[in-house]
């Protein structure tokens, strides 16, 4: 007498996490996320996340404070900056001032875009820093994918600057290149260019992602968080350095 054989059906391959729970968990578990980035290197919603917050930045900083207004805030907070625009003939004056206004407009409207554009720049020479530097075997999608989710704290940036300007209390001193009290330079206005530059540079959303990069790039890159924050962290003192000439020639 003979038995048929029972066909034991194989368990369902696991399907990962949504994009909305890699979302989520860049907050709550980053290790979660970039671990399921071995398994897809889709990032489509924090791309989508990165330009709507953006844009409505954008438009808050319009509607409550204004780009006049922002113009005027800048030349105030930057004397050298002022200065030329004082030194130009009174009938080239106003077309200037014009455009520089409009160039405000449009660079903060557009942000995302120059956001995505740096963040494919920089995760080309993190990728190329870990492949060739350390040996790792990442692909670029997944080096992006990391350099995307590691933005997303910037996100914190565009409540606090809501909340600031519809509860009407720094539209008058709004600085658009450093909105929210999240470093130390923001408290200090009148501080030296060296330290204004190292103060921005440790603002706590940087710091944050730059944490989230070296925690990414461990995992998918296979190395050591000492590894990963020896190459990130090399390019992120070139940024303070950027950073720190920007408050020279500001």
């Amino acid at each position: 007498m003979s038995t048929d054989s029972v066909l034991v059906p194989a368990p369902p391959a696991p399907t990962g996490l949504s994009q909305v729970e890699r979302v989520v968990d860049t907050f709550i578990a980053p290790s979660k996320t970039f671990t399921d980035i071995l398994r897809s290197s889709s990032c489509w919603l924090p791309i989508l996340l990165l330009f709507l917050s953006t844009f409505c930045s954008a438009f808050i900083v319009d509607r409550q404070v204004g780009f006049e207004r922002v113009y005027e805030n800048q030349m105030q907070l930057s004397p050298k900056q002022a200065e030329r625009m004082d030194q130009l003939p009174p009938e080239q004056k106003p077309a200037i001032v014009a455009r520089t206004i409009a160039s405000y407009k449009y660079s903060t409207y557009g942000a995302g875009l120059i956001i995505m554009i740096f963040l494919l720049i920089y995760a080309l020479v993190i990728w190329a820093s870990f492949n060739f530097g350390l040996g790792a075997q990442t692909t670029f999608g997944q080096v992006f994918a990391v350099t995307v989710y590691a933005a997303l704290p910037y996100i914190v940036q565009v409540i606090l600057v809501a909340i600031t300007l519809f509860a009407g209390d720094n539209a008058e001193s709004y600085d658009l290149k450093n909105p929210v009290g999240t470093n130390l330079a923001y408290y200090l206005p009148d501080t030296g260019a060296v330290l204004k530059g190292i103060f921005q540079s440790l603002d706590l959303l940087k710091m944050w992602s730059v944490v989230l990069q070296i925690i990414g790039m461990a995992i998918i890159a296979k190395k050591t968080l000492t590894q990963s924050a020896i190459i990130v962290g090399i390019f992120w003192v070139v940024g303070v350095g950027f950073a720190i000439m920007g408050a020279l020639f500001s």
